[in-house]
């Protein structure tokens, strides 16, 4: 390298640094303006967690941080009684710098995460939580609160995402409504911090079979998105109806077209698509898609209370094949479904590599469970858990402004990385050091006494309520049961 190209590239990481410091640093103003009460300490809380050394085992812990200037009072004050602005935060996270995929595409997962809190009956707004057990096969129903998490997703083998939104999903809510307004949310905020324009390609929303795809396709088909989920192996949806041909015996014309059973390949018409592209985990990937391929709807479940016809939600069915998986173990077909008709090769390509990519959320959740300690303290009321995993999201968040600042800091028996390649436990190690060159507005702790507390030796004489689990909320199932005659096909 020539001393002119040396003198370039250390002028442009130096710009790189400055713009990052000052991105970073902004972020950390305009958080400490979201907090409406006890700010000081819910802000030198989030430090808290960002410069720990090793993962969070107790929140209390985090008080004995040099960071953090405050009392352990003080940190069960915050959760309890703190006070944070979440629609100004969730507009602050969506105007930061997003990653994209080529043609500059906004990719987002959504998926929900479990706090269990199996032992907690005084807590209120528990569920049923599904969670997978140790043996194969086998699923647990445990109690806890379910947060659904939206993410925008980066191209490429990473662990990062940006955290978008959370929101906690209720006993007396519909999961499939919460999450079509929630996404609708993070969308319109998007567009309106410029994040999407006219000219740039929908955005591209994946999600796992736990969630109705058709269904949300419908009810967000006025945004720019497009829809990629995986759905079972079993199902069975309809292709499109056959052109009108006259009937001398008459009736209606038929709405749907023959059955396409997933588990039946000879039900399955020739593919419109077909395309293969070699992996390097893999081996050889081959995906099959069929155009204007939908469900038959009935007045059931969520289209209950539908009125009118019901619609037909036409759709891209992709069937993906891998020659194997880690290990060389064999790899079950994958179905996905695509809220996007008249889709090309491209577009084909694009879901399921998006899809795989959202795996990459589960690496988030792994980390602030198991590292930031997302699911550690034993918060008793739900509002007191919302307020931490908001800071948890701002954590993370910030750890992902700090990327560029940061440096390998590994163990001896760690190999070494590249500054691009570094994971965010990784950059979490050196945030000590980026953060005294970050903006703190956190004031100064005023010095007081301990509070007196309960007298020693007496009673609790206001014993904690305790609530049920699971849903307070029996949905109507029939056409019958809401009071409406008949039913439309």
């Amino acid at each position: 390298m020539t001393e002119t190209k040396a003198v370039r590239v250390s002028l442009l990481a130096d710009v790189v640094r400055r713009e990052a410091f000052a991105e970073a640093s902004g972020f950390r103003g305009e958080f400490y303006a979201c907090l409406s009460g006890r700010r000081d300490e819910l802000f030198e809380l989030t430090d808290a967690l960002l410069c720990v050394d090793g993962p969070v085992v107790s929140p209390v812990d985090l008080t004995l941080v040099p960071e953090h200037r405050r009392g352990h009072g003080a940190l069960y004050g915050a959760l309890n009684r703190g006070g944070i602005d979440v629609e100004r935060l969730r507009t602050l996270l969506a105007g930061l710098p997003l990653p994209r995929f080529a043609g500059r595409r906004l990719v987002l997962a959504v998926d929900v995460s479990p706090w269990l809190r199996s032992d907690a009956p005084c807590s209120a707004d528990r569920l049923f939580c599904h969670v997978y057990g140790r043996a194969k096969s086998a699923s647990q129903f445990i109690p806890g609160w379910p947060y659904s998490f939206v993410a925008v997703l980066e191209p490429g083998a990473t662990s990062w995402t940006g955290l978008l939104d959370a929101v906690r999903l209720g006993p007396a809510e519909d999961a499939t409504a919460v999450t079509a307004d929630q996404v609708r949310a993070v969308v319109e905020r998007l567009i309106a911090a410029g994040q999407w324009q006219s000219a740039d390609p929908d955005i591209t929303i994946v999600m796992d079979a736990g969630y109705d795809v058709t269904r949300l396709a419908w009810l967000l088909r006025d945004l720019p998105v497009e829809l990629v989920g995986r759905i079972r192996s079993d199902r069975v949806m309809r292709l499109p109806k056959p052109p009108r041909v006259y009937d001398p015996k008459g009736g209606r014309p038929p709405k749907h077209g023959p059955e396409f059973r997933f588990a039946k390949p000879e039900t399955w018409p020739e593919a419109a698509i077909v395309t293969a592209t070699d992996t390097v985990n893999y081996g050889k990937a081959e995906a099959q898609a069929w155009d204007r391929v939908h469900p038959r709807l009935t007045h059931r479940s969520a289209w209950l209370e539908h009125d009118g016809e019901l619609p037909l939600v036409e759709g891209t069915l992709v069937r993906l094949e891998v020659e194997h998986l880690s290990k060389d173990r064999g790899a079950p077909p994958v179905w996905l479904w695509c809220s996007k008709t008249g889709a090309a090769p491209a577009d084909v390509d694009l879901w399921w590599q998006v899809f795989l990519r959202r795996f990459d959320l589960e690496h988030t959740f792994r980390f602030g469970k198991q590292t930031l300690g997302w699911t550690t303290p034993k918060v008793r009321t739900p509002e007191a858990a919302d307020r931490w995993t908001w800071l948890l999201v701002v954590a993370h968040t910030q750890l992902r402004l700090a990327r560029p600042l940061a440096t390998d800091l590994r163990r001896p028996w760690e190999k070494s990385s590249k500054p691009e390649h570094l994971t965010p436990a990784r950059v979490r190690r050196g945030f000590r050091n980026i953060r005294a060159h970050l903006l703190c507005p956190a004031r100064v702790p005023q010095p007081t006494g301990t509070g007196p507390g309960r007298p020693l030796g007496s009673k609790n004489r206001q014993p904690a309520t305790r609530y049920d689990v699971g849903k307070t909320v029996k949905r109507p199932e029939t056409l019958k049961a809401i009071g409406r005659p008949g039913r439309s096909w």
